[in-house]
């Protein structure tokens, strides 16, 4: 007789899993939404990148790529215009200053927006990730909760012989001499 049974940790594992997958596909969507969210105000501030930037020159500021290229002009401008002094560098009295220091804002500003961006890919990539593993969970508890054993009877009893058929059995218990042991020799008292 061969039995098929599914077990009620295999169960929790494939609903385990199936949150998992859930919670990934919730992931994405943040990421992606944050991501968009980012862009989209990014653009409303109609930033242009300087002409004179490394890459991107001239084009709206709605990308990381393009958030980093103009905060590295900025950087170069500011610098430029102090005389290669940073705002802590210059005499609180030098009219640069207030240039330097706005210039700064800016890029702590447009950095912020590409770690905002990143933050955004990396929750995108924790959905995949767990995507992935739920759907490992899934198909691990396939096979782990489908156990087939043959089972044979004597026919005699409603119940199954206790060792299934291909079990190995314990070894027999060692049984006691049969012969008694050898007299004791030497001289009689």
């Amino acid at each position: 007789m061969t039995t098929t049974t599914t077990t009620g940790s295999s169960k929790t594992v494939r609903v385990l899993g199936l949150l998992t997958i859930i919670f990934g596909i919730i992931f994405i969507i943040a990421g992606g939404v944050t991501w968009g969210a980012v862009a989209s105000n990014l653009a409303a501030e109609q930033i242009t990148v300087s002409d004179d930037a490394q890459a991107f020159g001239g084009q709206l500021v709605d990308t990381p790529w393009e958030a980093w290229f103009q905060a590295d002009i900025i950087n170069t401008h500011a610098l430029e215009a102090s005389g290669g002094q940073t705002y802590a560098q210059l005499p609180q009295d030098d009219p640069t200053r207030q240039t330097v220091m706005t210039a700064s804002f800016l890029r702590a500003s447009l950095f912020t927006s590409v770690v905002a961006f990143g933050v955004a890919l990396l929750v995108v990539g924790i959905g995949v990730v767990f995507i992935l593993i739920g759907w490992a969970l899934r198909k691990a508890a396939d096979y782990a909760g489908v156990a087939t054993s043959s089972v044979t009877s004597t026919g005699s009893s409603a119940y199954p012989d206790p060792v299934p058929a291909g079990r190995p059995t314990a070894p027999p218990a060692p049984t006691a001499p049969t012969t008694p042991p050898p007299a004791p020799t030497g001289p009689k008292a």
